[in-house]
């Protein structure tokens, strides 16, 4: 692809947006960047892109601004524009930094989404691949930039790129190609810009569109209807389940084509949900061809990531542990079971932004395993309406630090508090991370833990 000379905008001037107008300027395209935020708002971010030349425009998305365009890259944070459907038609490409970067790899590439998991999965998998002596990225939504690959060892044919992607990532792709497609689930999740389920599906089964019978699509075993969107994407693999590949029996982690063989008591990653993430990393390491014993002594020393059922302290006999990437039902519903039959009763702290799913699933399963629950954010009153039958103590916070005291005010020897908001942070904190960072020191504060 070249981009010499080509007139190119980028629009979203995030962290992969910068990464681009670093990307594009360095192969000699005239950038020009485009965000509905001020310049004060985007700070830094938009000194560097003027200092490298692009021309800024800021505060809207004028349709004049677009025209004579050779190239568009979408950011993932921005929504569909009709001024997009309008250079599309013009026949300019419209696409992803995810796309973009795809153009210019190489390697193979091992690609990991669904609605939750795909951190841990992807991260795992960085360290499996590790093992291979082989040069490996690993990025994506995950945090690092695609782009910022290219021009690498790991791009290069004796590379591994493992990559997180979002729905969002890959609503814009068009060329990339997965060697390995990974799908570790799909429930509800950004019903706050996709039409419908169906629709947020679609855009996470793009993942396995351009593979070939020399590829593989990697699915649950026990979510059969997830195998339709996989349907013209490589040769099917399962793990988990009774029929995955990889799955556990009796409480041992094995793989049936080859030696794996690891008790899920010496896994370091807590809940349930985390044995299923390591069956999918474990089988797609093995299809890279990395050593069962090397499989083996990741999962027992891999730790997990911040944010994700992380252990925090333990104060009067009640665990409290951090789960702020839990960002959608989901997410929250795997972090309950994943506790079910290690803890006495749970205390969930929820909400935050609402994306649009029902809090009814939470009700379901906190009237079985809860003690009571804790709202705080815009969603709260969704939250507590959906509990409106149930007899769980409850009570509302105006902060973190209330929530948490109130937590541990419900909370009985033997029992967890768990931050597991359902919902995005955006209201309250500028990340979820700065939200489980603003918990973890509420817990500090309560003193006496161990």
């Amino acid at each position: 692809m070249e981009l010499s000379g080509k007139n190119a905008m980028v629009v979203g001037l995030g962290k992969s947006g910068l990464a681009v107008v670093r990307f594009l300027v360095g192969r000699g395209a005239n950038v020009r960047v485009n965000d509905q935020r001020s310049a004060d708002a985007l700070g830094d971010a938009a000194s560097e892109a003027s200092a490298l030349g692009a021309e800024l425009i800021l505060g809207g998305h004028p349709a004049e601004a677009f025209d004579d365009l050779e190239l568009l890259v979408v950011s993932p944070g921005v929504p569909p524009l009709a001024v997009f459907d309008e250079v599309e038609r013009r026949g300019v490409p419209v696409i992803s930094e995810i796309e973009l970067a795809a153009r210019f790899i190489e390697a193979p590439i091992v690609a990991v989404t669904g609605t939750n998991g795909k951190s841990t999965v992807t991260s795992l998998l960085g360290e499996m691949c590790a093992r291979l002596g082989r040069p490996v990225f690993v990025g994506g939504n995950l945090g690092q930039p695609l782009i910022d690959v290219v021009g690498t060892d790991a791009a290069g044919a004796d590379g591994v790129v493992v990559v997180e992607l979002s729905s969002f990532q890959l609503e814009r792709v068009s060329e990339m190609k997965a060697h390995l497609a990974i799908l570790l689930n799909v429930t509800p999740d950004h019903l706050d810009r996709y039409p419908s389920f169906e629709a947020y599906a679609a855009a996470k089964a793009r993942i396995f569109e351009r593979q070939t019978e020399d590829d593989f699509a990697i699915l649950p075993a026990d979510a059969p209807d997830l195998r339709e969107l996989a349907e013209n994407g490589g040769a099917i693999v399962l793990f988990g389940g009774r029929q995955g590949e990889v799955h556990v029996v009796d409480g041992v982690l094995i793989d049936s084509a080859s030696a794996l063989r690891v008790p899920t008591g010496e896994l370091t990653l807590r809940g349930s949900h985390n044995v299923s993430n390591a069956c999918a990393a474990a089988l797609a390491a093995r299809l890279m061809g990395v050593h069962a014993d090397d499989i083996a002594e990741v999962l027992r020393e891999f730790e997990g990531l911040p944010h994700r059922m992380q252990y925090v302290a333990t104060v009067a006999d009640v665990e409290y542990i951090d789960d702020s990437k839990a960002t959608n039902v989901g997410a929250a519903l795997a972090a309950i079971e994943g506790l079910v039959g290690s803890t006495g009763k749970i205390v969930l702290i929820a909400g935050g932004v609402d994306k649009g799913g029902s809090y009814e699933p939470l009700f379901e399963r906190m009237a079985n395993e809860g003690r009571a629950l804790v709202t705080i954010g815009e969603a709260a009153p969704l939250i507590e309406a959906a509990f409106g039958g149930s007899s769980l103590a409850q009570g509302r916070a105006g902060s973190m630090n209330d929530a948490v005291r109130r937590a541990a005010s419900f909370a009985q020897p033997g029992d967890t508090v768990l931050l597991a908001p359902a919902c995005s942070s955006f209201d309250m904190f500028r990340s979820y991370a700065e939200r489980g960072e603003v918990f973890q020191r509420a817990v500090q504060t309560l003193g006496g833990h161990s």
